[in-house]
């Protein structure tokens, strides 16, 4: 498995959304960051937030019903 391969991205339909993300994560001790969203990826927000694969379902269930998430893939 590359470097690259062992992360995800959450991408999502605001900045505001990303942002409201990385504070639910960051007040739960969840490993992640914001990055600019790559160029192969293209979405309706500049930012995306990365995590490694192995945190996907607590991200996942720490998110639900709180922020709009537009897809979530691997990087």
């Amino acid at each position: 498995m590359t470097e690259m391969e062992k992360y995800h991205v959450i991408l999502f339909d605001s900045v505001h959304h990303a942002l409201r993300s990385e504070k639910i994560l960051k007040g739960m001790g969840i490993p992640h960051k914001l990055i600019p969203v790559p160029r192969h990826i293209s979405s309706d927000c500049g930012v995306c937030l990365r995590f490694t694969i192995d945190l996907r379902n607590k991200i996942e269930d720490a998110l639900n019903g709180k922020v709009d998430i537009y897809e979530i893939r691997p990087l």
